[in-house]
């Protein structure tokens, strides 16, 4: 039987409020993850870590959640929302004390675990209920991507500035504390089953979105990030720590700001073709932050396109891949969707943390460019077909 109007706009209206709650528990919590990103390279001594252990921790989280994000997907659709995020949350305050009290490799390895599966949970649940509903399921991925923005962006100014002042170990207590916040929002989600998630292998003949989400996740969330503090402590001596801290915040601002702009070019113009366009221009950028050694103003140019293209980029890959897959099985295609990156993702930090002391930075960052413009180009020709 048809679903009548009313009835539809009421169904997306209950997303609305889902995502938004979702979004928010995502919001407090995700800062003692990014801000990580800024302070371990940067302050790896005070954490008693070597700089290519830094490199290890920080893709511990993600490569954990390849193999845990199939296992976390079924605890989502036994459990539901509400469940899974108030687990998420406490792992995450615990987590971020961690970092600031238990100092050596091997105890923030087990930290990096405990936050890699609980931002799993937060993950799907972000994911899955702002596409629950197909209507205006892209606007909604775009609000939830500036509202969870938000969160990075205030801790990793916050992080950057405390953290001159007293050091990296006070910044992760404040950050326990604001993980806890989400505590409400998480509350309020829908109890009961999740959504339903088919079984079936994670690991097959991947598609060609995902070798695109696997290529970005490497290139844009795992070598940008990483290399970001490193190039700006050479360029920066004496405020590398703020740069860099102001540089990563304007990633999340560029969020906020055009993440809901993202949404809705893809719902104008086609999620797969926004895709590839601002991929290949963040491509570019991180061309342009490879040539830092002969053009020095390439570092900063580079920075702010990617920054602000990764803005405009961020809310379209859900959407993309949940109108791509069958309605019972869009939940586990976001799951998969997600693995890729985070595949991706943990790689770049091992490979930064490597290569970036040995492979000069025109070769290292020109190869990454130009293998995520080729996956963009192969994108659209599957797209096209």
């Amino acid at each position: 039987m048809p679903v009548s109007g009313s009835s539809q706009l009421t169904a997306a209206s209950q997303a609305d409020r889902w995502s938004r709650d979702a979004s928010l528990t995502l919001g407090f919590t995700l800062p003692t993850d990014t801000v990580l990103y800024l302070l371990l390279p940067l302050h790896a001594a005070s954490f008693g870590v070597t700089l290519a252990e830094a490199g290890v921790l920080l893709a511990a989280n993600r490569l954990v959640r390849i193999v845990g994000y199939g296992w976390v997907a079924r605890g989502y659709e036994t459990h539901g929302p509400r469940t899974a995020c108030i687990a998420a949350v406490l792992g995450s305050a615990a987590a971020s004390l961690a970092y600031a009290l238990l100092p050596g490799v091997w105890c923030l390895l087990v930290a990096r675990l405990t936050w890699g599966v609980s931002f799993a949970a937060m993950n799907i649940a972000t994911q899955a209920l702002a596409t629950v509903e197909p209507l205006a399921a892209a606007r909604r991925s775009g609000r939830s991507r500036a509202i969870i923005a938000c969160g990075p962006m205030a801790g990793l100014i916050m992080g950057a500035l405390v953290s001159e002042w007293a050091g990296p170990n006070v910044v992760f207590i404040v950050l326990a504390a604001a993980a806890l916040c989400g505590l409400p929002f998480a509350w309020r989600l829908p109890g009961g089953h999740g959504q339903k998630v088919r079984g079936g292998p994670r690991f097959g003949l991947p598609s060609c979105l995902d070798v695109w989400s696997f290529t970005q996740g490497l290139a844009l969330d795992g070598l940008f990030v990483m290399g970001l503090s490193v190039l700006a402590a050479a360029a920066l001596p004496k405020g590398a720590g703020l740069a860099a801290g102001a540089a990563l915040a304007l990633r999340y601002a560029s969020e906020i700001v055009f993440g809901p702009a993202g949404g809705y070019l893809g719902q104008c113009f086609g999620g797969p073709r926004m895709l590839i366009l601002l991929s290949i221009g963040s491509a570019l950028g991180l061309a342009a932050i490879g040539l830092n050694e002969i053009w020095p103003a390439g570092l900063w140019i580079g920075v702010l396109s990617v920054v602000l293209l990764r803005g405009l980029l961020q809310p379209l890959p859900a959407p993309v891949a949940a109108m791509a897959a069958a309605p019972q099985d869009r939940v586990a295609a976001l799951a998969r969707l997600a693995t890729w990156r985070d595949l991706g993702a943990g790689l770049g930090p091992l490979a930064a943390g490597v290569l970036l002391p040995l492979v000069a930075t025109p070769l290292l960052y020109g190869v990454t460019a130009a293998a995520l413009i080729a996956i963009s180009l192969s994108l659209f020709t599957a797209s096209r077909r």
